[in-house]
């Protein structure tokens, strides 16, 4: 098995802010695994939240080319298995490399990954789109730009209930409000009040990661459902988020693959907690494996290539939400 390692730097169709950040390009890698005629690619961005780079990611994948070189028959979870203490602390560069590994292993069995899983996706979840934040004008315009019929919206700002209900007059769609951290408790308990009102379905991750006191308060006394992201990030957590919030965001990057994000929302699922799985600002290579998850999900958030000037590989393709997947085996991925 070959390793090919790629770094791009994707540009944005617009300036994309949240509570803590706003980015006009977003670099990733892409790990390409090569055996014979058939490539399998996985992706994974960086991400100064986490302390992880585009260098950094490279670097890590480098040290152990001969361990990943000199694999190939061990199915994925062996692989994981085999390769987790070496990236245990860069699993942005597992991610990446878990997705490729599972999507080579299901072309060699010449079928689609959710296939290889045993899933069937006739209640496949719609995906929401992202509105960061920006000037309300300009959210509103956002939103005109592309109709879609479910909204996330980026809040965080000091005018959080006026922006929603300024949106609300410009859409029908259901609306998932993500505050990034950026609340506190009481700020979010009212605040929840006001958007069921406007038509808000869930509050995502309001207060700070490690606030489990504030958690568990705002999950006793909010009228909304609170969705965990920054809180869970590793299989650890989902425990830990159980009677503190409704339900999980999976990322894949931060949780190391789709190996171990398929084992979260079975753990999810066990412990009746509403499971969700969210992308980074990536192309349509991490975009494709996410949709190969979706018969497990309650909701989804997969447009992070949708935000993009230009896309740098085809795969999976959305309309108004809903998913089709690419013709080929694995994950469907071609890059351009």
């Amino acid at each position: 098995m070959e390793l090919l390692l790629k770094a791009f730097d994707l540009q944005l169709k617009h300036t994309f802010t949240i509570s803590r950040k706003s980015i006009d390009i977003q670099p990733c890698v892409i790990v390409i695994l090569k055996e014979g005629e058939l490539e399998g690619y996985g992706e994974a961005s960086s991400n100064p939240y986490y302390n992880i780079t585009v260098p950094m990611m490279l670097a890590d994948l480098e040290k152990i080319r001969p361990i990943i070189e000199s694999s190939g028959d061990e199915t994925p979870e062996e692989f994981w298995h085999k390769i987790h203490p070496y990236l245990k602390d860069n699993l942005f560069a597992l991610c990446a490399l878990d997705i490729a590994y599972n999507d080579l292993y299901a072309r060699k069995k010449g079928k689609k990954l959710y296939e290889l899983w045993g899933y069937t996706t006739d209640k496949n979840p719609l995906t929401d789109y992202t509105i960061g934040i920006a000037s309300i004008e300009k959210m509103v315009a956002k939103m005109e730009e592309l109709p879609w019929p479910i909204y996330k919206i980026k809040l965080g700002t000091q005018e959080d209930i006026a922006i929603v209900k300024e949106l609300r007059k410009h859409s029908t769609a259901i609306f998932r409000i993500d505050a990034n951290c950026g609340w506190g408790v009481d700020e979010t308990i009212t605040n929840a009040i006001e958007l069921k009102k406007l038509g808000v379905e869930f509050l995502e991750q309001p207060l700070k990661a490690d606030d489990w006191d504030g958690h568990k308060e705002v999950f006793t006394h909010s009228v909304l459902p609170i969705v965990a992201d920054e809180s869970c990030i590793k299989e650890e957590d989902v425990s830990k988020c159980f009677h503190h919030f409704h339900g999980v965001n999976i990322k894949l990057a931060k949780c190391g693959g789709l190996t171990p994000g398929r084992r979260m929302l079975q753990e999810a699922k066990q412990l009746g907690l509403k499971t969700m799985v969210g992308c980074m600002t990536e192309s349509t290579v991490g975009i494709s494996a996410i949709a190969h998850l979706l018969p497990e999900l309650d909701y989804v958030d997969m447009d992070g290539a949708l935000l993009l000037k230009e896309d740098i590989a085809s795969g999976i393709t959305m309309e108004f939400g809903k998913i089709s997947y690419a013709k080929g085996n694995g994950t469907g991925v071609r890059l351009f």
